[in-house]
Parts: structure tokens; C-alpha cells; sequence
């Protein structure tokens, strides 16, 4: 493996940009399919580089939250802390999801080709609205998936950043999952006979399966899981033509280090930064184990990982 492997412990002195006032973020829309995509520009400088944040798993919005546990807004956190150093964002809205609710009908269906067609329709029109020749992708969790498949076009795409993605099929990641949380024992049978199911094509009959399985896979989003259970992120990153940055924390409980490396490895000219500390909603922990890992989820007054930022926006700047 040939990618440049970084473990940060400390950085060079902090941009000046850091004490200055942030700019107001200012709503932004883009084509979708029955109706618009909205989005939030954070542009601190026209001259400075833009990323594009993709959110993550279900219910994600722009800001990062997540009705299903995650608060404080971590990707409007991320945008604050990248703009301070002189980097410009843009962190959207799901296809029919909060501000893009009117894109589509039925937001459970969609697929990960969908999420991406979505991504490249927002690179043009950012590309459009700004001026610039392209556009920086960042994916967070499941849009790191997303923006690989992206990027697999890479006109007007400058280069991709991968934050907490993984580097595995997700039905692999979801057996090690529920395997690794002792609360799950009750229903690892069902659970795992239920992902061989979906990844094998076909849908699953829920209806006389424990709490809280019902719920948690409907059939309403059984399609979006079939399709995504037969995408490989890193076979994907492997065939990308574009600069790669992979960054992991090594106290995120969701996605581990053996997939930062899967994917960077894949790439050989991809650098790897593992982030000490850092957690799966982009936060430092206060200490080590999954009870201190999870309690970052809902801490809104608990930054990002400064040296996330500072990776990132080193990335993003570097001349090539």
C-alpha cells in the first residue's frame, strides 16, 4: 500500500482566518427530479476552494443532525471550522429530505445512483453560481459512498475527501456492528438472517420478527438497501481519477481504521489521516469506549476535531 499515512497529534500555528468573523451562509437550490434541492454556501473568500458536504445515512440533514440520535449540527460545525480557515462549503439537503422535501415523492426511493446523479447536478450548479472550475466532494458515513460513485465522472470535480466512510460492502459492516454492541445478543439471529436476505436480492418479511426490527427495516427502504449492499466503496475508490484524502478517527464505534486503510490502499496515491480521538459524528471524545464514543453524538457544545479541519483544509489548499 502507497498512500501517505498520517496520525496527527499537533499542527503548524492556526490561520490568522481564525479570528475572524464568519460570513453568513446563504441558501442555495439545484434542479431535482419533481421539484428543487436546497443547500447551504458558506463562501468566506470567491477565491478559496468548495466543498461539497454529503451527508451520511438516513434522516441526515445538512447540518448534520439526525432525529435518531445525532445533535449540534457536526457538518454546520465542520463548515464554520473550514471556513475559518479559508475554505468555502456547501452542505446539502437529501433528495426529499427537509429542504429538499419536494424533490421526489417518496424519499425512500432512491438509490445510491440517485444520491449521486444529485451530487454531480450540484457541482454544475455551484460550479455555475461561483465561478469556479470545480468543486471539491466531501462524503460523511454512507456519502462517502456516494460521492465515490460521483466521482467515477470526474469533470468539474477537483478531488474527493472521505470522512468516516466505509471501506467495505455494508453488509459486511452491518454483521460486525451488531455483532460488536452486547445489547444486540437477543437478536443477532434474525438480524444477520435478515441481512443475507437483503443482500441477496431479495426482500425481507419483518412482520413477525422481535422488536424493534419492524421498524428499523421496513420494506419501504429494503430497496434502497438491496441497492446498496451490491456497491463495493473500496473497488470504487480504486477506479477514481481524482486526489483522495481518507480520514477515520480511531474512537468512532461505527467505522474502524481497517477501513480508512481498505480505502486509501485502493488508491495508491491517497493519503490517509487518522484522527486521535475523534469519533463517528466528527467529535473528540473525553475517553476511550463505546459509552464515551456515543455521548459525543448529542454534545452540540463539543467542536469538531480541529485537526479534521485542519487536514481537510490542507488538503483542499495544497497546490498540486
Amino acid at each position: 500500500m502507497r498512500c501517505a499515512i498520517l496520525a496527527f497529534a499537533a499542527f503548524a500555528a492556526v490561520p490568522s482566518a481564525l479570528a475572524q468573523a464568519l460570513p453568513a451562509g446563504t441558501e442555495v437550490t439545484a434542479p431535482g427530479p419533481l421539484g428543487t434541492l436546497a443547500g447551504t454556501l458558506l463562501d468566506p473568500d470567491p477565491g478559496a476552494p468548495l466543498v461539497l458536504l454529503v451527508p451520511g445515512s438516513g434522516p441526515t440533514d445538512r447540518d448534520g443532525n439526525n432525529r435518531y440520535g445525532v445533535a449540534g449540527g457536526p457538518y454546520r460545525q465542520l463548515a464554520e471550522a473550514l471556513a475559518r480557515r479559508g475554505v468555502a462549503t456547501l452542505r446539502i439537503d437529501k433528495r426529499g429530505m427537509f429542504g429538499s422535501a419536494g424533490a421526489i415523492a417518496d424519499a425512500n426511493r432512491v438509490t445510491i445512483t440517485d444520491y449521486a446523479a444529485d451530487v454531480r447536478t450540484w457541482v454544475d450548479a455551484a460550479r455555475k453560481r461561483t465561478g469556479r472550475a470545480c468543486i471539491w466532494l466531501l462524503g460523511h458515513s454512507e456519502g462517502g459512498l456516494v460521492v465515490l460513485a460521483a466521482a467515477q465522472r470526474p469533470e468539474g470535480i477537483c478531488g474527493v475527501v472521505l470522512v468516516s466512510a466505509a471501506g467495505r460492502p455494508l453488509g459486511t459492516i452491518m454483521r460486525e456492528q451488531f455483532r460488536a454492541n452486547p445489547a444486540n445478543a437477543p437478536l443477532l439471529a434474525p438480524l444477520l438472517g435478515l441481512i443475507d436476505t437483503l443482500e441477496a436480492g431479495k426482500h425481507a418479511d419483518t412482520a413477525a420478527m422481535p422488536a424493534p426490527l419492524p421498524s428499523l427495516f421496513p420494506d419501504a427502504v429494503q430497496d434502497f438497501l438491496i441497492d446498496e449492499f451490491r456497491h463495493d466503496p473500496a473497488r470504487l475508490a480504486a477506479s477514481l481519477a481524482l486526489p483522495l484524502l481518507v480520514t477515520q478517527g480511531d474512537r468512532d464505534v461505527q467505522i474502524g481504521i481497517a477501513d480508512a486503510q481498505a480505502l486509501a490502499g485502493a488508491r495508491p496515491a491517497a493519503k490517509l489521516v487518522i484522527v486521535p480521538g475523534m469519533t463517528h459524528v466528527l467529535r473528540v471524545a473525553a475517553g476511550e469506549g463505546r459509552a464515551a464514543s456515543i455521548a459525543t453524538y448529542t454534545d452540540g457544545a463539543l467542536p469538531v476535531a480541529p485537526l479534521l479541519a485542519e487536514a481537510i483544509a490542507g488538503f483542499v489548499t495544497a497546490k498540486r
